[in-house]
């Protein structure tokens, strides 16, 4: 069992039947009264975020979470294939379970595979991503206040936005957490 005041980003946990992993935790103390804990969670079965506040000193019990490295093979239209690194054992997961995911994956990508009891929850992917740049229209400089932007496409089919200096052939960084640009390769 875990006490909820240890609960910080990273940490897994089971709540009435569901795994969940911590993505923010907020602790507030007011006064001679218990500490109250906010989390922000999300459910690894279904992907949905949600904030839980909980009371200090209760106790959530801890979900041994297994991760797995695994290689990105192809998309076979319904799930993702991926190969386990070390036994070369394949996977097929639901693009259900991948949606977000599915706009940075590109073919020899190395991802972490969360299991719980061999029952497989989601797939972690590194930080920043290196994507081609597929489709750049000409930069056209205006009337800007700021740093002028403009929407590429990437060899994933997810767009980007970027500086007017980037060029389709070129490869770029994208955050995998936001989406964003945020360098050249």
């Amino acid at each position: 069992m875990i006490n909820v005041n240890d609960l910080k980003q990273g940490v897994t946990f089971q709540l009435e039947g569901n795994i969940y992993v911590v993505l923010e935790a907020q602790h507030s103390k007011q006064g001679r009264g218990q500490a109250n804990v906010k989390v922000k969670v999300k459910d690894l079965r279904t992907g949905s975020i949600t904030i839980k506040s909980f009371t200090g000193g209760e106790k959530v019990e801890k979900a041994m979470i297994e991760k797995v490295n695994m290689d990105f093979l192809y998309n076979s239209g319904d799930g993702i294939v991926l190969m386990d690194q070390e036994t070369f054992e394949q996977i097929e997961i639901p693009n259900e379970h991948v949606k977000w995911e599915l706009n940075f994956l590109k073919e020899g990508l190395k991802v972490q595979v969360r299991k719980f009891n061999e029952e497989v929850l989601d797939i972690e992917l590194p930080v920043n991503v290196a994507l081609k740049v597929t489709s750049a229209p000409d930069a056209v400089r205006g009337n800007t206040v700021q740093a002028a932007q403009k929407k590429v496409i990437v060899e994933t089919d997810f767009e980007v936005e970027t500086p007017l200096f980037i060029k389709e052939g070129e490869e770029i960084l994208v955050s995998t957490e936001t989406g964003k640009y945020i360098g050249r390769a």
